[in-house]
């Protein structure tokens, strides 16, 4: 490019913020093109006439320009970004340099000719996107995805060097009822506040992020079990000791804290996690506002393995079938003749059966009741359709309440065979009705709807007052059996039975006794007017189809 010709190229390049340059590279020496004293001002004017005195401008090292070049050998092209400014206080101005190699007669590079455009705002932006993917845009730490790797870069630092740091979660206390109460804003304006207290307790060389809602993840370096429960104690401290004021008045808060000591208790990330969180959850359940660090258990490690040993054994009877129902009579207190059968979940193992209070706890709390429900229900609807006289009961946990697949099933036999649902009743615990009575009660008016009658199961042993009954709109309550076992020899039982008993009368709900034992308890319940009862008394659960024998027995 001869001298004119550059001349002109600037001239039309420098509306866009572009200047040529020609720079010869035996003598060092640059000659810029007419628009790059306004692109460059700023910078020395003397450094710009020389590449080596121009390499000393450059960030983030003086010699990224020269490298690029030689990373371009028997190319005829190069392209590099790199910073320039004169003093260390001053902003940076980033470059984006493309050049052309001219080489001798021998294939020897002999000068340069190129073009130089700036890209601070380009490169501003990136630098906000990247800061922004390393970021939780509501407290300005960490993200999830940056605190996990930082988790592993720590564990790795460690590991190499034999230090030791805790991992701690700390999750505000009672955020579900901070949301409900004051709504999602005032509730994200309590995360930022406790997520600043937390910051300006950390060390040089600690890390905050935001783990998950109402969570924030902690890495405190060169932490000792002893200087674990000092840090905990710090962090809580922070966050209790004054009320968070917000738009809505000052709220007061809490915060609970599960820990781990790495790599002593944690060698990867999964288990750092995992850990941290099982002890997060053993505080919040031993008391708001407390720490636990996690510690090795033998008992814990035991169960652990038998919940992956049950939840196998569940899933696999579940494939192969071999989750069945027992039918329980339920019989009328005064005739003793069944009213409706219970339908209680068994699972076939080596030619025995699993009881339900052995299956359903353990289903409930591996995640599996959704599937166990599923398959009941099933089995349910089928013996509805083959047994044309049989009235059922199944029971359902407090997630099927609101799963639109175990509905769906419903919804579509009830459909198909009208009239079935005039001999299902639907037990639903006393636990999952007070969970969330307006779900509830919906769910409710939709069995109703299909012919359904609803009994609340294991009555007195929760909170559900009479009042939630008639709002709820149920047909039936099942007396806790653990009240029914001992009238005949607890006064209080007895008392206890016998209110519900008269309440339930005048509000015209069927009352059902559970585990009856023995005549003498049958006949006292029959003179207090409840309606049925049901126990080792009258029947134990079978998977013989029990109605099926007592019809055969009146045919013959």
């Amino acid at each position: 490019m001869t001298p004119t010709d550059r001349l002109h190229a600037d001239h039309f390049l420098a509306p866009l913020e572009f200047a040529t340059f020609e720079w010869d590279l035996a003598t060092d020496a640059i000659v810029w093109g007419e628009a790059a004293a306004n692109l460059l001002q700023g910078l020395p004017a003397e450094m710009l006439g020389h590449g080596a005195a121009l390499s000393k401008l450059m960030e983030p090292t003086q010699t990224i320009r020269a490298d690029a070049i030689i990373e371009a050998a028997g190319q005829p092209s190069y392209q590099v970004e790199y910073g320039l400014r004169a003093k260390a206080s001053d902003p940076l101005l980033w470059i984006e340099e493309s050049g052309r190699i001219i080489l001798s007669a021998e294939g020897k590079p002999v000068r340069i000719e190129g073009v130089v455009r700036v890209i601070s705002e380009r490169h501003a932006r990136d630098e906000q996107l990247l800061k922004l993917s390393h970021q939780d845009p509501l407290t300005g730490e960490l993200n999830r995805t940056r605190l996990i790797a930082a988790l592993a870069a720590a564990l790795e630092e460690a590991s190499r060097f034999r230090l030791s740091f805790a991992f701690i979660i700390l999750g505000i206390d009672h955020f579900a009822q901070l949301n409900d109460s004051f709504g999602f804003d005032i509730a994200d304006a309590v995360i930022q506040e406790v997520a600043k207290r937390v910051r300006t307790r950390l060390r040089g060389g600690d890390v905050l992020g935001r783990f998950s809602g109402n969570k924030l993840g902690i890495i405190v370096k060169n932490c000792s079990a002893d200087d674990l429960n000092i840090a905990a104690e710090r962090f809580l401290l922070g966050v209790r000791e004054e009320v968070v004021s917000t738009a809505s008045g000052p709220v007061s808060i809490t915060a609970s804290i599960g820990a781990v000591s790495a790599p002593r208790h944690a060698r990867t990330t999964d288990d750092a996690i995992n850990r941290a969180q099982e002890a997060l959850d053993a505080a919040k359940s031993r008391r708001r506002g407390s720490f636990v660090a996690w510690q090795p258990s033998v008992e814990r490690e035991t169960q652990r393995r038998v919940n992956i040993r049950v939840t196998d054994e569940i899933v696999t009877a579940l494939n192969d079938r071999r989750v069945v129902v027992a039918f329980e009579p339920v019989v009328s207190a005064v005739s003793r003749q069944p009213s409706f059968y219970e339908s209680l979940v068994r699972m076939r193992v080596e030619g025995s059966s699993i009881l339900a209070p052995d299956i359903v706890p353990v289903a409930e709390k591996l995640g599996l009741i959704r599937l166990v429900d599923h398959r009941v229900l099933e089995l349910v609807i089928e013996e509805l359709i083959r047994s044309s006289q049989v009235t059922l009961s199944v029971n359902i946990s407090a997630n099927t309440t609101t799963d639109p697949e175990w509905w769906a099933t419903m919804d579509a036999a009830m459909r198909g065979y009208p009239g079935l649902g005039e001999r299902l009743i639907v037990e639903i615990t006393e636990t999952a009705a007070i969970q969330d009575i307006d779900d509830v009660r919906g769910f409710v008016a939709r069995l109703k709807n299909h012919g359904c009658r609803i009994a609340i199961d294991d009555f007195g042993a929760g909170y559900t007052s009479f009042r939630n009954l008639r709002k709820l709109g149920v047909d039936m309550i099942k007396i806790d059996g653990a009240f029914v076992q001992n009238v005949t020899t607890s006064a209080d039982d007895r008392a206890f039975v016998q209110t519900l008993i008269d309440l339930a009368r005048r509000l015209n709900l069927v009352t059902v006794a559970e585990w009856v034992q023995d005549d003498e308890a049958a006949r006292m319940l029959q003179d207090w007017g409840c309606d049925l009862i049901q126990g080792r008394f009258v029947g134990l659960a079978s998977e013989d189809r029990p109605w099926a024998t007592t019809e055969a027995k009146a045919v013959g």
